[in-house]
């Protein structure tokens, strides 16, 4: 059937984007088939696989509000073989407000994503950093949540509001939802602060956590600009070596 699931943090610049890209090649490259589904209007996980958002013609857009076949707008990402990316550009940017109106508009995406789940090993949802519709429909259409938590100042702010957006759905959407898993990113093993940040994200999510922490990598940051995953740009360095353990954490996960 295939696991779906939405990477989320109502944070932004938590590694949201970076793990959705550089997750999905890892497991690919680990022989699996995965589809990239890009909903936040932003559109970085579109252009981090490789696929210029200006001149997409259509996305995710055409089909959550125009109700086009979700093969019609997929596009395959050229580095990485095996991935599978349903694009978002800008003209997403409106589609919560357009949404308002529409019957069981929190499940337009699970209804989408049934028609294509089964082609794939693993579905990813980039999802936009707030916990609006588009989330909404991320967390009606998942089987599960893997939230990434930066190791600074504040890391657990508003997870709270997370949590709850996750039990509401659990309740009235989706009472499959589980939390995948607690991803640490930015790392920095020389602050005393990052090391206290783990300790704490440990204490309160416990098992949960992955055994993968993803320290703060140049190769990962320039990565995005030149369309590649980590692992496409720089197969050697520490950043896609990491996301290849996290993408095994995730294979043991099931």
């Amino acid at each position: 059937m295939g696991k779906v699931i939405a990477v989320t943090n109502q944070k932004g610049g938590v590694a949201k984007t970076t793990t959705c890209v550089n997750l999905g090649a890892a497991l690919a490259l680990n022989n699996k088939r995965v589809l990239l589904v890009d909903i936040d209007p932003q559109g970085n996980a579109t252009s981090g696989m490789g696929l210029d958002r200006n001149s997409l013609k259509r996305c995710i857009y055409n089909v959550l509000i125009a109700g086009e076949p979700i093969r019609s707008v997929m596009r395959t990402c050229e580095s990485v073989s095996g991935v599978d990316v349903v694009p978002a550009t800008l003209q997403l940017a409106g589609a919560e407000i357009e949404m308002v109106g529409v019957p069981e508009r929190e499940l337009l995406l699970r209804k989408t994503l049934a028609k294509v789940r089964g082609d794939y090993d693993y579905t990813l949802i980039d999802c936009p950093p707030s916990l609006g519709l588009l989330t909404l429909n991320a967390l009606g259409a998942a089987d599960s949540v893997l939230i990434p938590i930066q190791c600074e100042y504040y890391a657990l702010e508003g997870l709270g509001h997370l949590m709850s957006a996750v039990q509401l759905v659990q309740r009235r959407l989706n009472p499959r939802l589980q939390i995948e898993g607690v991803l640490l990113t930015m790392f920095d093993g020389r602050t005393n602060l990052a090391i206290q940040v783990v300790e704490e994200v440990k204490r309160h999510f416990g098992n949960k956590v992955y055994r993968t922490i993803v320290p703060r990598n140049v190769r990962l940051s320039e990565a995005p600009s030149f369309g590649k995953p980590v692992a496409v740009y720089d197969p050697k360095c520490r950043g896609a070596e990491v996301y290849g353990d996290l993408a095994k954490e995730v294979m043991e996960r099931g």
